[in-house]
């Protein structure tokens, strides 16, 4: 099963030509390859629901991110994003908690990821607590070997300080300064368009399901 290389292709050229002209001329490539991109996700979506039962239900329109993106407050002012995102969890790509990410973008710009992004601050706040309160389950989840090969260490996002109301003392602090709490991997093009691509997709993110799951008791609480 492999993404077709013509997604990668549409986003290269959208890439070098992220104007609306362009894009309106080329609406039909682009409805193309986001159908493909669905068709893959759906697919995905069904892996991951063997070893993840709360994604079981979901569509992979539901998981999917917009093409277009919001020029109110940015500098950038393309109208397009260049690569198809689609964020698998419960609740798909709106959800508060941990889920599996699936970023595509040509140029050796693609990444698949785990775990919870910029959590607003209550929720943040009990992510931290459970780590708090069970920093030994957590320590073995992220600093296991095939975790450590896969994805290395948490993404490098921390407060200089202990975060109020936490500890300054407590000896696992450092686990308790990241803002977020995600796990990622970069992945080149020639990966995608291996064969094996969807194989290995669904090997990685099954190795990311027990961070999903630590962080997402802390919310269901």
């Amino acid at each position: 099963m492999k993404l077709d290389k013509s997604v990668l292709e549409f986003l290269s050229d959208l890439e070098a030509n992220n104007n609306r002209e362009w894009f309106n001329e080329n609406k039909k490539r682009y409805e193309q390859a986001r159908d493909k991109f669905i068709d893959f996700t759906e697919n995905v979506i069904n892996g991951i629901s063997i070893f993840d039962n709360s994604v079981k239900n979901l569509s992979a329109k539901d998981t999917l991110f917009r093409i277009y993106r919001d020029v109110r407050f940015g500098k950038d002012k393309s109208p397009y994003k260049t690569h198809f995102g689609a964020y698998i969890s419960k609740g798909g790509r709106k959800s508060i908690y941990g889920g599996y990410y699936l970023h595509i973008q040509p140029g050796g710009e693609s990444l698949i990821a785990g775990g919870i992004h910029c959590p607003e601050s209550s929720n943040l706040k009990k992510l931290r607590t459970e780590i708090m309160y069970r920093p030994e389950i957590f320590k073995k989840i992220i600093y296991s070997k095939e975790i450590v090969d896969t994805f290395g260490e948490l993404y490098e996002d921390k407060l200089k300080s202990a975060p109020r109301g936490f500890d300054k003392n407590f000896e696992d602090i450092e686990l308790l300064k990241y803002k977020e709490y995600t796990l990622l991997k970069k992945i080149e093009d020639k990966e995608i368009l291996n064969a094996d691509f969807y194989k290995n997709l669904i090997s990685d993110f099954k190795k990311l399901e027990p961070l999903n799951s630590f962080l997402n008791d802390a919310l269901f609480e």
